[in-house]
């Protein structure tokens, strides 16, 4: 049985290379990954971990945020001006991102839980 998410992250993951105009086989060579486990991950048989997903979005030139949040991995973030410079950054590692904004938001939650 295929899950709703797995099909859903495999045809984001489509769409989002057709849009790049990038075949499969490139993707799968730019994200380390086979041709035929890329296929099965966008047709939905195959749910990529956190680490695959990572690596196609730098493959894809996509937030692993934006693919982390489809698959179900990460909760959506409101968009505010801190967390878009921080996405946007292109200096910036995914893992970095990830750590300064989960930094930043402790902070606000902290400062709103006093006020």
């Amino acid at each position: 049985m295929v899950s709703n998410a797995a099909q859903d992250i495999g045809g984001f993951i489509r769409a989002q290379r057709e849009m790049a105009q990038v075949s499969l086989r490139q993707l799968a060579e730019r994200a380390g990954v086979s041709n035929p486990y890329l296929s099965q991950i966008e047709r939905g048989l195959r749910k990529p971990s956190a680490e695959v997903l990572g690596q196609i979005a730098k493959g894809l030139r996509v937030s692993a945020e934006a693919l982390y949040v489809r698959a179900g991995i990460l909760e959506q973030r409101e968009s505010s001006p801190v967390n878009d410079a921080v996405l946007a950054d292109a200096v910036l590692t995914e893992r970095q991102k990830q750590v300064i904004l989960e930094i930043y938001n402790s902070f606000c939650h902290e400062n709103q839980a006093g006020e």
